[in-house]
């Protein structure tokens, strides 16, 4: 893959594709809002969603892995983001699988749909042997997903980056 911009991964209802510039604003609308962001240690400003942007840019362009924006094909809407960043999991680097979507798509489905094209992504074009995904305990519907697409529970932690809250790790090895 030489042209990352050309990236695009499809599902039944959703495209995934890198970050573009011009998606600050609707990025924004769902990472800065509380309540999609409870899990977080707080909602992203504006500045720090164009930093997001701008790291995950440069990350696909050197190492074609990163967040991609979900769109909702039905109305060219973006309903959040998912993909494959490297991550400090209680002190071991991981790859994991990441995936947030906007409170007013939740329970639709959406983020199982896109987490299982990313995962085949990372499996298939990325050649990784071992996808991580790791979220609050209580975060019950992200939990969900993880095993939905395969991964297996691997351990908890108190995670120090975010609040100390007790943390799950899920992994999937590929077959």
């Amino acid at each position: 893959m030489n042209d990352v911009s050309d990236l695009q991964l499809q599902t039944k209802r959703l495209v995934l594709r890198p970050y573009s510039s011009g998606d600050l604003e609707s990025l924004h609308r769902f990472l800065g809002d509380p309540e999609t962001m409870s899990y977080y240690p707080e909602p992203y400003s504006r500045e720090r969603v164009q930093g997001v942007i701008e790291r995950n840019q440069k990350t696909w362009r050197e190492s074609h892995f990163g967040l991609l924006v979900v769109i909702q094909r039905e109305n060219n809407e973006i309903v959040g983001d998912c993909g494959i960043t490297l991550q400090n999991i209680d002190g071991t680097r991981e790859f994991e699988v990441g995936y947030r979507f906007s409170k007013d798509y939740w329970g639709r489905g959406y983020a199982l749909e896109a987490a299982k094209a990313v995962v085949e992504y990372g499996f298939r074009t990325l050649g990784s042997r071992r996808l991580c995904s790791y979220m609050p305990t209580e975060h019950h519907a992200s939990r969900r997903v993880a095993e939905k697409v395969g991964m297996t529970f691997e351990k908890s932690f108190r995670n120090s980056n975010n609040r100390g809250v007790l943390t799950s790790v899920y992994s999937i090895s590929a077959s």
